[in-house]
């Protein structure tokens, strides 16, 4: 069996990108007994990604490299913004130990939907969070092999997604 659209793909990789001095760093393993599971042609994962993988069958081994254009694009300067600490309070008290540097607070945009901003600065007045994408701004070098390809039930093709072993997860 090979990879194509409507197939549920497991591989093992590992992911790494470039630091500023040039240098790959690992960013990701995933080993087999784990494996990445996803649903081909239907994963959210960067297009580039899954055409490198398309036409593979079990047992190939994978190196390619998708680029910032094609993965998850550049930083955006507008997705980093500065929220006032009045909105993190509860009960009209701001606890600062909630907010350390680096981490990832999920908040949602005026629409509803979800988001994951990264503090980055916290002041007096204002958190300065980033809402990029983690991997935004990055090369992306796969290296890997796909452990396992099958057919995606009727229920994982009209969802979407893969299901898990004991039914439908989310």
């Amino acid at each position: 069996m090979k990879i194509e659209k409507n197939k549920v793909v497991s591989i093992a990789y590992e992911l790494q990108s470039t630091d500023s001095a040039g240098k790959k760093k690992s960013i990701e393993k995933v080993d087999k007994d784990h494996p990445m599971v996803f649903l081909f042609g239907s994963s959210g994962l960067p297009e580039k990604f899954e055409e490198s993988l398309d036409g593979m069958k079990e047992g190939d081994t994978f190196d390619f490299i998708v680029e910032s254009d094609e993965a998850y694009g550049d930083i955006e300067k507008e997705a980093i913004v500065k929220i006032p600490v009045d909105t993190f309070k509860v009960d009209g008290k701001f606890d600062i130990k909630n907010f350390p540097i680096g981490k990832l607070v999920p908040m949602s945009d005026q629409d509803g939907n979800m988001l994951r901003g990264k503090v980055l600065e916290v002041t007096a007045d204002a958190i300065k969070m980033d809402f990029n994408h983690p991997l935004a701004g990055m090369d992306l070098y796969f290296t890997g092999k796909v452990i396992n390809i099958r057919e995606a039930t009727q229920d994982e093709i009209s969802h979407g997604h893969v299901h898990g072993p004991d039914g439908h997860h989310h």
